[in-house]
């Protein structure tokens, strides 16, 4: 395997853009990463753009990404459209890189773009009910609400019924398993959530950046408890892209702001037991990223992982060996998760308050690491970062995401 190196990196502000398109904001990240790369789109071997919602939303099923890019000159190549719901760019990444690991192409570009906001409040709720995704999350929840009928709320929380999501439903499910097998709090969990929002404030690309405390975290709405409103990922709007190149190629980009892309690697998952945890898609993807990179969870300096909710974080860190399975609470209360502690997780804020545009999401944690990994994240900079890892999942089937990819990033 060749070696491979992102040289160009761009996302949009992550929110609620009005005025734009899916494809304006597809176009407008990958200008920004062809610009950071001083990339000619000539140069490009092959591109490769993730997209989920744009047919449910705007009417617009096929060749997304050649809508979206041939406006702007990128043609010729050979252009790839990817669909894998919440892990659609991180999807889109593996397959770049093994485009340029293998010695097709020399250099690609990677796209990840989705508008969810529309007036139209029938097309912008399709992309969360489509008929078989309800049917599978609705039967996880049946199924396992049982084992933990007896982990209840405080008898002062009520649910607010208007917010209420199936999917939410279902990892309040998995954090109440989580409570009862390992001790882990409530307050452990919105810790997790009041630590992301405080690391938004000082991402200026986060939809939002307003710090909230943990109190306030439990004193908001209940969604499904545990869940509350901070907890949960909003519905956003944006994109991110990166180019990508090989060793051979690199000496045709600034070498001195490269970072190597050490790891990739994507598990589909499997029918198993909600508690067979080492079965899972993450934690095996996680461990084959480790073998690929040479190195252990020991050695990662900050984290990206895929926290649609305040729980999902705690599983997410479990899975990917940044500690044994049952200590994330503990390991979050303490402040080991947060900026200035032992492995800093989610510095852009993560999915809760950088915000969570399906399709670009996993880029959106990209950018965030690429940023790190050079320096140039500011106040929220990880000192001496060396390893950075990105681990983030699509869909829900069974008891776990459909997909789960884990990239691992080393500065050069």
């Amino acid at each position: 395997m060749q070696d491979v190196f992102i040289v160009g990196s761009g996302m949009t502000k992550f929110g609620v853009h009005a005025d734009k398109m899916s494809a304006d904001l597809g176009r407008d990240a990958a200008l920004a990463a062809m610009k950071d790369a001083g990339a000619d789109p000539k140069s490009l071997g092959a591109v490769f753009y993730a997209n989920t919602a744009q047919g449910a939303i705007e009417g617009q099923h096929a060749i997304r990404g050649q809508h979206a890019l041939r406006p702007i000159g990128i043609e010729g190549a050979p252009l790839f459209n990817v669909e894998n719901a919440c892990t659609g760019s991180a999807a889109a990444l593996h397959l770049a890189f093994g485009q340029i690991a293998g010695g097709i192409v020399d250099v690609a570009l990677v796209v990840g773009a989705e508008k969810l906001h529309s007036t139209d409040r029938a097309r912008r709720l399709a992309v969360f009910s489509q008929p078989e995704d309800l049917a599978v999350v609705t039967a996880f929840v049946r199924e396992h609400e049982a084992r933990v009928a007896d982990i209840l709320p405080p008898p002062e929380v009520k649910i607010d019924e208007a917010m209420r999501s199936v999917f939410m439903d279902a990892y309040s499910v998995q954090a109440r398993l989580h409570m009862k097998k390992y001790g882990t709090t409530w307050r452990q969990i919105a810790q997790a959530s009041s630590k992301n929002h405080h690391h938004s404030t000082m991402n200026p690309l986060a939809q939002f950046t307003n710090d909230i405390s943990v109190d306030e975290v439990l004193a908001a709405r209940v969604i499904s408890w545990p869940m509350t409103l901070p907890m949960c990922a909003p519905v956003s709007d944006g994109a991110a892209a990166v180019v990508l190149c090989s060793r051979k190629a690199l000496d045709g980009f600034d070498a001195g702001r490269a970072v190597r892309v050490a790891a990739s690697a994507a598990q589909g998952g499997s029918t198993r037991d909600v508690g067979d945890v080492r079965r899972a898609a993450n934690y095996i993807a996680a461990r084959r990223a480790y073998d690929q990179a040479g190195i252990s969870p020991g050695d990662i300096s900050v984290a990206e992982v895929h926290d649609a909710s305040a729980y999902a974080e705690l599983n997410q860190i479990e899975m990917i060996g940044l500690c044994e399975f049952g200590e994330s609470g503990r390991l979050t209360e303490a402040g080991a998760t947060s900026l200035g502690g032992r492995v800093p997780v989610n510095t852009s804020g993560g999915l809760q308050s950088k915000g969570h545009p399906i399709a670009a999401t996993g880029l959106g944690q990209i950018h965030e690491l690429v940023t790190q990994l050079r320096g140039e994240a500011g106040p929220r900079q990880v000192q001496r970062a060396a390893y950075a890892i990105a681990s983030c999942g699509g869909g829900f089937y069974g008891v776990e995401e459909a997909l789960s990819c884990v990239t691992i990033l080393a500065a050069k």
